[in-house]
């Protein structure tokens, strides 16, 4: 039987960023440092498929540190921790690794240079998110707010509107945090930006390139986790490029076919957290049913890499 004719185009870059990459080393590193269980806190990025593979090497995925027996190592995720984290596993005796991607940790010392200089900060993400979390308790309650939308921005109580900056979660939707940040100067025009933007750039990156494929294609589908923030806003920056249908699956098994009934291109995009084997098993999935032409629409090239922590470093 012929197989009906398909384009798939693969955005480019997508899936696994700097911050993600070195993340997933440092586990494997303290594992062959200090073998089995090496707890984490938090996972310690959000995809399923590579907690799983990390748990069966021997890593122990828990919410909070008192999980974690004094005598084993313990990694903090790629999201960042409240200061209250580390400071509690040093009371501890602890030994533990801090896996914070660079990206966020920078987000940090912004934040608390601004402090210093008697500034209160406004914090733009999303309430609840470990990052967002780990963001605000590098500074005592109150010393950071949090907004999610523009329409947070109008309810928002400061000490002093003459001295204020703001900050962001490092994996939201650049065109939305853009609209949040022109009505925090328009209310505050004091208001001081990040030196850099904080988006960081596989956020941006990544963004872009759903929105340069977007338009070429019938349909979307982005590889992430349901609880990735970067990857929920690559779905719904490719419905405003103007995609008629955008869809997030974890794996080739969560694809909705009869959606896709009649479609002649799809483009295909992945979060930060997920890994090219998922990419390329959605890739298999469509030639298991199409004739498929490949194309690649890349608009940026990434060079970035990331140090693990010396403490895991092997000696010269």
């Amino acid at each position: 039987m012929t197989k009906p004719p398909l384009t798939l185009y693969l955005a480019a870059p997508r899936g696994f960023c700097a911050g993600v990459d070195r993340a997933i080393k440092i586990v494997e590193m303290a594992l062959e440092k200090w073998g089995a269980p090496v707890y984490v806190r938090h996972e310690i990025v959000h995809n399923k498929f590579v907690v799983d593979g990390l748990r069966a090497k021997g890593a122990v995925f828990v919410e909070e540190l008192d999980e974690c027996p004094t005598d084993r190592p313990v990694i903090f995720s790629a999201h960042g921790v409240p200061k209250s984290v580390p400071a509690e596993a040093e009371r501890r005796q602890m030994v533990y690794v801090d896996a914070t991607c660079p990206l966020v940790s920078k987000v940090h010392i912004e934040a608390e240079r601004h402090a210093e200089n008697g500034l209160q900060i406004i914090m733009i993400g999303h309430r609840g998110h470990p990052e967002t979390i780990g963001t605000m308790g590098q500074l005592p309650e109150g010393e950071v707010l949090l907004v999610e939308t523009v329409a947070d921005v109008a309810d928002v109580l400061v000490r002093d509107p003459e001295r204020l900056a703001f900050v962001t979660q490092t994996t939201l939707s650049v065109d939305d945090t853009k609209d949040i940040i022109a009505a925090l100067q328009a209310r505050f025009p004091a208001i001081v930006s990040p030196h850099k933007e904080d988006i960081c750039y596989a956020t941006t990156n990544r963004q872009e390139a759903v929105k340069a494929v977007s338009p070429m294609a019938d349909a979307l589908l982005v590889v992430g986790a349901p609880n990735s923030s970067n990857s929920r806003r690559l779905v719904e920056v490719a419905a405003k490029a103007g995609c008629g249908y955008a869809q997030l699956v974890q794996r080739s098994g969560d694809i909705d076919w009869r959606a896709l009934d009649g479609i002649r291109s799809v483009a295909i995009s992945a979060g930060a957290s997920a890994p090219e084997l998922l990419v390329n098993e959605v890739i298999d999935a469509f030639r298991d049913r199409y004739d498929v032409t490949v194309e690649v629409v890349e608009t940026a090239v990434e060079h970035v890499e990331f140090k693990v922590p010396r403490v895991l470093r092997q000696p010269a």
